[in-house]
């Protein structure tokens, strides 16, 4: 291997690691937001919990990915790793508010809403991912 490419690996694994613990803290708090048990429904073949989460797990992603590729620290990558969340968070809760039955949709395993849901994630994400570019 080049002598080069094993001078970065170190921030390679480092801003990974980070980003892999942002995920993961994101999951946990999204998890923690939503009335309904996503994991045991995606356990239990519910289509619907699985599109919702996955959309919001890639609109996460998609900001923190941006600032790994543009950031100079990994504090800038935690600070705006967090402000990502926040706003993935305050999509799903303007989803709930536009679609107040969501939370019996998802549980019931209606795609219609749980398609909403990750294309809004995803196009929050996406316009997060553009907003982080400096």
């Amino acid at each position: 291997m080049p002598t080069h490419l094993l001078s970065m690996l170190p921030a390679f694994l480092a801003y990974f690691a980070v980003a892999i613990v942002l995920l993961a803290l994101f999951l946990l708090v999204y998890l923690n937001v939503t009335p309904y048990a996503e994991l045991a429904l995606i356990r239990a073949g519910n289509t619907a919990a699985a599109t919702s989460l996955s959309g919001a797990l890639l609109g996460f992603a998609m900001p923190v990915a941006n600032v790994i590729a543009h950031s100079d620290t990994l504090l800038d990558l935690a600070a705006w790793g967090a402000i990502a969340g926040v706003i993935q968070i305050l999509a799903y809760l303007a989803i709930r508010l536009a679609v107040p039955q969501l939370t019996q949709d998802i549980p019931a395993g209606r795609m219609a809403p749980a398609v909403l849901l990750a294309v809004v994630s995803l196009t929050v994400g996406l316009i997060n991912a553009a907003c982080m570019t400096y």
